[in-house]
């Protein structure tokens, strides 16, 4: 069992910048793999970006790619989401996940056991 605590959000002006942070705890976030996804009000949970847990491979939503990226820190087992350029459209409940389940990431949210209880980006035009 792993419990994940998002910070990081806010209200911030369109181009401007944003770290969300997800910190994990008992256990080591090493252990899985890990996603970031987001949420607009009446809609489903949509995929954003992850990071598996051995190679440390990524992947991003066309969407984001080139100005968000996603990252770990292990020994503060901590992931990251570093949002650049940030446009009115990416105003959403993001949420982080980690997933024990198979050997690579993925970008279907059924997949990831365990979440945190979101944090909100509000991006200002």
């Amino acid at each position: 069992q792993v419990q994940l605590v998002e910070s990081g959000g806010g209200l911030v002006q369109a181009g401007g910048s944003l770290r969300l942070s997800c910190v994990a705890s008992p256990g080591t976030l090493d252990m899985y793999h890990l996603g970031w996804f987001r949420q607009f009000p009446g809609k489903e949970r949509e995929f954003v970006a992850a990071l598996s847990r051995n190679l440390g491979s990524t992947g991003y939503a066309d969407s984001v790619k080139g100005r968000f990226t996603i990252s770990r820190d292990n020994e503060k087992n901590t992931a990251y989401l570093q949002m650049n350029n940030l446009k009115p459209d990416d105003t959403a409940l993001y949420y982080c996940a980690a997933s024990a389940y198979g050997s690579h990431w993925s970008r279907v949210a059924s997949v990831y056991g365990y979440w945190g209880q979101g944090t909100q980006v509000t991006v200002s035009s």
